[in-house]
């Protein structure tokens, strides 16, 4: 079997993931990692694009039999981007994984399987990406060992669509009138060094981060 992984961000938070799913496939055939769509090859068997930001074209996607997306959110619901970091802010603690096909459009394939992961709501950024990382290896395993039977059980998105917007900086603004327990979500979906949360007082503006105590 020919199988290739791609994350096109060379700074994604999967990147560590994507190297452990690799040595996690190789039992399943050649596996190769890749840092750009354009570069699957003619007459894969299956690519798994995790973690891609670039929208792949549908010439790029017919070179493989089945071409995998991991989404944690319950689609069709929350398609877009970020659907992690919104659903937290929503409050919720139970997070839904959708592995499916990708298609021409956006977040809208057949779907093959579907996982939850359950926190606690102390959990900060990494710690629940962390988990997310663990349970999409188990998943793309998951799908190769039924491959390519399970292809026949994709099932078709049904109910009403809903999508997410891509987080900006902006999206990390603490307002200082409020509480610290009232915004505690925005703070556990921070990323410190690449967006931190912050807010402005008195004309200056003040970056918090925030860490777990050892």
């Amino acid at each position: 079997m020919k199988i290739c992984i791609v994350v096109d961000n060379p700074r994604s938070w999967f990147v560590p993931f994507a190297d452990e799913l690799k040595k996690k496939l190789s039992r399943f055939g050649s596996v190769d990692l890749l840092s750009d769509s354009n570069q699957i090859p003619q007459a894969n068997d299956v690519a798994f694009l995790l973690s891609c930001e670039k929208k792949v074209i549908p010439e790029i996607l017919c070179r493989s039999r089945s071409n995998i997306v991991v989404h944690a959110s319950e689609l069709p619901k929350g398609k877009g981007m970020s659907p992690l970091t919104w659903q937290i802010l929503e409050g919720k603690n139970r997070i839904p994984l959708t592995l499916f096909e990708a298609v021409e459009a956006i977040d809208a394939g057949p779907v093959y399987l579907r996982a939850y992961l359950d926190f606690q709501g102390n959990e900060l950024l990494h710690e629940m990406q962390n988990a997310v990382g663990e349970k999409i290896l188990e998943m793309c395993a998951s799908f190769l060992n039924d491959w390519p039977q399970i292809l026949s059980q994709g099932a078709i998105q049904t109910g009403e669509p809903s999508f997410y917007k891509k987080r900006t900086a902006e999206d990390s603004r603490l307002d200082p009138n409020r509480s610290l327990a009232e915004q505690f979500n925005l703070l556990r979906v921070v990323d410190n060094d690449r967006y931190p949360a912050f807010f402005d007082w008195n004309g200056r503006r003040y970056i918090l981060k925030i860490e777990a105590a050892k």
